[in-house]
Order: C-alpha cells, then sequence, then structure tokens
C-alpha cells in the first residue's frame, strides 16, 4: 500500500469527527425543548434542556414563556432551582376541555437558580400540560436567559418556509401531530376488545401469566398418576425381593 493511500485513509476518521462535530455544535448551542407526545390533545411532559452560559458567564435564571394557546402549566420541582409561575388575566373567560370556566392563564415559568449553573454543564426543565388540538401548529416557547454577565433571549421565529437553524437564538418550538386515541385517554376500549377475543386462552391462563386453577387441576392429576405408577413398582420390586429371599432360605 502506498503512503498517499495510506494517508487518505489516515485522514477518513478525522474528516469523519470534524463532520460530526459541525452537526453537533449548532444544535447544542440552542435551548430546546424534547416532548413525550406531539399529538393534538394529548398531555406531555417537555424537556427544555440548556448547556452553555452566556458568552461563558454561569446562568442564573431560565423563564420560559408560554404559548397563549395553552391555558395550564405544572412545572416540574428542581432541586437547584426556585420555581414560580407568571400568571395573567384572560381578556374573556374560556372553557378548558374539564368544562371549568377559566379566567387566567399561565404566562410564564421562571426558574431562578440557587446557585449559578457554570457554564459547559448541562441542565433541563420539565414542564408538563395538554396540548392544543391544532393539528399542524407549532407550539413556540420564547425562552430567556440569564446569566452573571450578559442575557441571551432565544425568541426568534422562523418565518413562513425558513429553517430555523438559520436564525441565531430560535425560540424552542415543536410542531403539534395528528391526535391519536392514547392521546386523548381511550386507549383502553383496545385493550378491552383484544381481551374479549382471547377468551379460550385466558381460561389456561391468567393475565399475570401464573396458570389458572383449571391447568393446575390438570396438572396435580397428572403428578397422581406418575406417583402411582412408581408405588406399584415399588410394590413389586419388594416382592420379587422377598420371594428371592425365601427361595434361598
Amino acid at each position: 500500500m502506498s503512503i498517499r493511500t495510506l494517508a487518505r485513509l489516515g485522514a477518513l476518521p478525522v474528516a469523519t469527527a470534524a463532520i460530526a462535530l459541525s452537526l453537533v455544535a449548532p444544535a447544542s448551542a440552542h435551548v430546546t425543548a424534547t416532548p413525550t407526545t406531539t399529538a393534538a390533545g394529548a398531555y406531555t411532559v417537555a424537556t427544555f434542556a440548556m448547556s452553555h452560559g452566556c458568552e461563558g458567564s454561569p446562568t442564573t435564571r431560565i423563564e420560559i414563556q408560554v404559548p397563549e394557546s395553552v391555558l395550564s402549566v405544572a412545572p416540574t420541582r428542581n432541586p437547584f432551582y426556585d420555581v414560580e409561575k407568571t400568571m395573567e388575566q384572560l381578556g374573556e373567560p374560556v372553557t378548558d376541555t374539564h368544562g371549568n370556566e377559566v379566567t387566567e392563564r399561565v404566562a410564564s415559568i421562571v426558574y431562578t437558580a440557587k446557585t449559578p449553573l457554570p457554564d459547559g454543564q448541562r441542565d433541563h426543565f420539565e414542564l408538563s400540560f395538554q396540548i392544543p388540538d391544532a393539528e399542524g401548529d407549532m407550539l413556540t416557547f420564547p425562552t430567556v436567559q440569564t446569566c452573571e454577565e450578559g442575557e441571551t433571549g432565544w425568541v426568534e421565529v422562523p418565518a413562513e418556509g425558513q429553517d430555523p437553524d438559520e436564525l441565531d437564538s430560535p425560540a424552542p418550538a415543536f410542531e403539534i401531530t395528528a391526535g391519536g386515541e392514547d392521546g386523548h385517554g381511550h386507549g383502553d376500549e383496545a385493550s378491552d376488545e383484544s381481551g374479549d377475543e382471547s377468551g379460550d386462552d385466558a381460561e389456561q391462563t391468567s393475565a399475570a401469566g401464573e396458570p389458572t386453577e383449571a391447568a393446575a387441576e390438570a396438572g396435580s392429576s397428572t403428578l397422581g398418576w406418575i406417583g402411582l405408577v412408581a408405588g406399584l413398582l415399588g410394590l413389586s420390586a419388594g416382592g420379587l425381593a422377598l420371594a428371592r429371599t425365601r427361595a434361598s432360605a
């Protein structure tokens, strides 16, 4: 193999690593939102992650602004931060999915660090809420990151057709997808129907995989016959031994 070929092969891992870093670095520099589900009408837990400060300065405060279409948000406790809900009055009362009249909504969630988060260390914040029944819409959460020195507003929203990666400080966001049965809480109906169709199997095995009473009785009967046969064989062997003893005497 020539020296030139070896040089080319040696350059491959370096080039691959460079490409990987170029893909990862821009994404890690943003505040991102990762929901457990994006289905319209479903309840989700969105995780907002960050891994850097403001130009190297430690982070002291994170404010996540809630979209107007989301009325209620439950933040997950974080032992390193004080958590506060900022409320705002609605122009007109609205009725939520449970039939309750709502006159105010959660406008933002504020996390204030008890100890500043050093630059280069990762942290995350979880918000639980119901996704609006609006398939195809984008849910955007403008987020303001305050540091010991400086502030970064992750608040930019891409124009129609624009790639969010082209923005310097894009706001965390995700698109609402089609709602499914599980997302609206109707998943148990499918389980009930499948249970009716498998009745024959249910007679032999319980839901937890344990043998049912009928199966246990069948097993006990088999063991009884085996024991009886073993006993008869034992008696026969004993009789033969006795007969041989008497004959030799």
